[in-house]
């Protein structure tokens, strides 16, 4: 049986992951008192930052000679093609959810025909390029859709607080399998890289394709083809997908649509698909108000932070680029960091040309000059309503972004009958008297964002201690790693009050942890506004169906569902069991 062995190594020119097995074998040998060790394994490494301890804990998995290895991970066994006549699902989202959907439905003997509305991770690549040359957005290729969703060009974090470790332990071998790097599965912080992921990505999709599933790009679901309710059913069910498909070419901008037939679908599209939701609110699924949260992006020099994280340790020793996780509360909403990224780059992640959403990445080595973060509150569906909404400011930045000749409902219009009324300043009462105001004050403020930036998908800036301050102090913007550009703005005149007043404490309460954190070398940028969907599709708790909408199976983090990229390939996997569950395991049409 082998030993489990924890040590506490001292910081070297190596990391844990970077030693090879018979380093680590001679480690663990060392521990057992000379026992002879024929190879050993990283079970679990992460660097304690603490003052007083600096050290790396590390746990082996030791063998002696002659004793079995087993292996680190399971190579998942290919999939056999489904028969033609098995029932179809269409997947619509290439997302986490949407490609983990697809490989347990393919393997259950279902077929899958998995729809994305952007471009494969090639043609992406260009469309990033361009956003960052300050070129329009393009509404189906940029940082939030395209193969592998959000989180294909923006980081590539793995860590999470959702599922139980088998949960997560199998979407990172699943990812392993594709080609991630095998230190993902020790890790502490388990980190892919935007330079890698793609790559990672397009080999699942390969996988899909191997096991006779269709994957198409440039493909997007624009309505759901129902049965109305009859006899004891209560609600219509979903028939099929008309679906609008553009082709790869930039330069041919033509159409073709059609429909296809399907015994379910699985909608995973991620939480900035606005057309989604409301294809699936006008085919009869129900949809409610959830929490989410908003803010700024905070960017540092990351020496700064190296040096107050490790004491000047990084540099003689190998450490991998420092990081922080804050929170703090204000006024009863949490304020707090989110998807930090050492040695990183902000991005612009809009999906609209006439909005400003920025999101923060790194490469795998975390070599960048700049650490940034999220900085957002909390923000709950009651704060946006009645006379706390008005307190908050929700009725003043509809106002403003409406007439600076901005919409704020975009697709979702028809379906926000009170639309008129929350133009002219009201607001509903409670949330369930029109779920979709998170959505709406959400667009909102990046129609302002995108105004003050002005133009070219240049976003609005300002030095950190100038934002606490509050005194509407404008300077030209710091050194920065967004390259399409910063305009010096008062970010303090741009937010709502209920933003703007907690986020302002929020900072000067991390300056007292982090010295530094809200002085003259940060530098917030707006505005971090897609930390997860204001809405949800609620569901049957047994098998993940929409309420009110027979076959259609909401996932991941578009339908309410998850945050970030393992939670999402989690709930990818849950719903797709949901739907086997009611179709049945190789059934046939």
């Amino acid at each position: 049986m082998p030993h489990i062995i924890d040590l506490a190594l001292a910081p070297s020119d190596q990391q844990p992951d970077e030693l090879t097995s018979e380093e680590l074998a001679a480690l663990a040998s060392s521990r057992l008192d000379g026992l002879p060790i024929a190879t050993a394994r990283l079970l679990r490494f992460s660097f304690d930052a603490r003052r007083r301890v600096r050290r790396w804990q590390v746990k082996l998995e030791a063998f002696e000679p002659g004793e079995e290895v087993t292996p680190a991970f399971e190579v998942p066994a290919p999939i056999a093609a489904p028969e033609s006549s098995a029932k179809h699902v269409v997947v619509i989202g290439s997302g986490p959810a949407g490609l983990v959907a697809s490989l347990e439905l393919l393997r259950a003997g279902l077929r899958v025909t998995l729809l994305e509305r952007g471009f494969d991770v090639q043609r992406r690549r260009k469309d990033l390029a361009s956003i960052h040359r300050g070129v329009a957005v393009d509404a189906d290729s940029n940082y939030c859709h395209g193969e592998g969703g959000a989180g294909t060009y923006s980081d590539g974090k793995l860590y999470t607080r959702s599922g139980d470790g088998g949960d997560v332990r199998g979407v990172l071998e699943l990812l392993v399998a594709h080609g991630a790097p095998e230190a993902i599965l020790s890790d502490w912080r388990p980190h892919i890289g935007s330079n890698r992921l793609p790559k990672v990505v397009a080999a699942i999709s390969e996988s899909i394709r191997a096991g006779g599933g269709e994957v198409r790009f440039g493909a997007r679901a624009t309505q759901l083809e129902t049965r109305p309710a009859s006899g004891s059913e209560e609600s219509p069910e979903v028939t099929g997908v008309v679906v609008e498909t553009r082709s790869a070419d930039p330069d041919d901008d033509s159409r073709r649509t059609e429909t296809l037939a399907c015994d379910a679908v699985i909608l995973a599209t991620g939480h900035s698909a606005l057309d989604a939701l409301a294809m699936a609110g006008r085919a009869g699924a129900v949809l409610e108000a959830k929490g989410f949260a908003m803010g700024l992006r905070i960017e540092h020099p990351q020496p700064w932070l190296d040096e107050l994280q490790y004491g000047g340790l990084r540099g003689p020793a190998s450490l991998p680029a420092a990081f922080y996780e804050l929170t703090t509360e204000r006024k009863g909403r949490g304020v707090y960091s989110f998807c930090m990224c050492p040695g990183g780059f902000i991005v612009p992640a809009s999906t609209g040309a006439d909005r400003m959403v920025v999101n923060g990445m790194s490469l795998s080595r975390r070599d960048s000059p700049f650490a940034n973060s999220g900085i957002v509150v909390a923000v709950e569906p009651e704060d946006l309503c009645g006379g706390k909404g008005l307190r908050w400011g929700a009725a003043k930045l509809l106002r403003s972004a409406i007439e600076s000749g901005g919409d704020p409902f975009g697709a979702a219009r028809d379906l926000i009958p009170t639309a008129e009324r929350l133009a002219d300043g009201w607001l509903p009462d409670e949330p369930r008297d029109e779920p979709l105001v998170g959505i709406v004050v959400q667009r909102a403020l990046e129609l302002e964002a995108a105004l003050w930036g002005g133009g070219d998908n240049c976003a609005p800036a300002q030095r950190a201690d100038d934002f606490i301050a509050g005194a509407g102090g404008v300077t030209e913007p710091l050194e920065t790693s967004y390259q399409a550009g910063l305009t010096g703005v008062d970010l303090a005149r741009l937010l709502p009050r209920g933003l703007s007043e907690r986020l302002r404490r929020g900072v000067a309460d991390f300056d007292e942890r982090l010295r530094g954190f809200g002085g003259r070398h940060g530098q917030v940028v707006g505005v971090e506004s897609r930390t997860s969907s204001p809405a949800r599709i609620p569901r049957e708790s047994d098998t993940q169906e929409a309420i009110g909408l027979r076959g259609l199976f909401p996932a991941g983090e578009g339908a309410g569902y998850a945050g970030g990229i393992v939670s999402a390939a989690i709930d990818g996997g849950r719903v797709a069991r949901g739907v086997i569950l009611r179709l049945g395991a190789a059934t046939l049409g």
